[in-house]
């Protein structure tokens, strides 16, 4: 995982939810105050359009992916499908997204081969489009991508929680927190914040 870029420290985080002053307790790390799921507009594998402002008063997990990726990206997708998995009913309040780092890489067949090889088709949702469409959405998350490493293994990696209101309330790291439970865990938090 050294090629991953880390760029939070793990650290359980507990805040204080805006309404009624009830505490939620995220096991990622907490994100800087006042930051909101920024605004992307990409294709899914499936073919469908999926906007971010399509996805109020859902919990939102997001991560960025290379289809050619052999270190932390697998751990990912797999562990984000065990997730969504393990959500039950509160599985339809939730979108699980994974954000291309890779656009001229991750073509459909990889992205199909990917998605079945980790078990993650049909909980995952993997977003691709092409580079211009996807450097705005990098900046606005704030993350590096492979396309610009060269490197399928050297990307910005995190997986991020996101509330109804579109609020980013918790961060977990491949080999550091990101474990099913645990972002299982984060997501309701997220919708019990909304």
């Amino acid at each position: 995982m050294l090629g991953v870029l880390v760029v939070a420290l793990a650290i359980p985080a507990t805040v204080l939810l805006a309404r009624g002053g009830e505490e939620a307790d995220f096991r990622g790390s907490e994100p800087p105050a006042g930051q909101m799921l920024p605004t992307f507009e990409l294709r899914d594998d499936q073919g469908r359009l999926v906007r971010s402002a399509d996805l109020d008063g859902k919990a939102v997990a997001v991560t960025f992916l290379d289809t050619e990726c052999t270190e932390a990206c697998p751990i990912i997708a797999a562990q984000m499908s065990k997730a969504i998995e393990a959500l039950g009913s509160d599985r339809s309040q939730v979108e699980a997204l994974a954000i291309t780092v890779d656009p001229p890489g991750d073509t459909p067949e990889r992205i199909d081969g990917f998605l079945a090889r980790y078990r993650a088709r049909g909980t995952l949702r993997y977003l691709d489009g092409p580079v211009a469409a996807l450097r705005p959405v990098w900046r606005g998350f704030k993350v590096a991508s492979s396309l610009d490493s060269g490197n399928s293994n050297m990307h910005s990696a995190p997986v991020r929680v996101y509330d109804g209101r579109g609020r980013w309330r918790s961060t977990l790291h491949p080999g550091v927190d990101l474990t099913p439970a645990s972002l299982a865990h984060d997501l309701r938090e997220a919708l019990r914040a909304t």
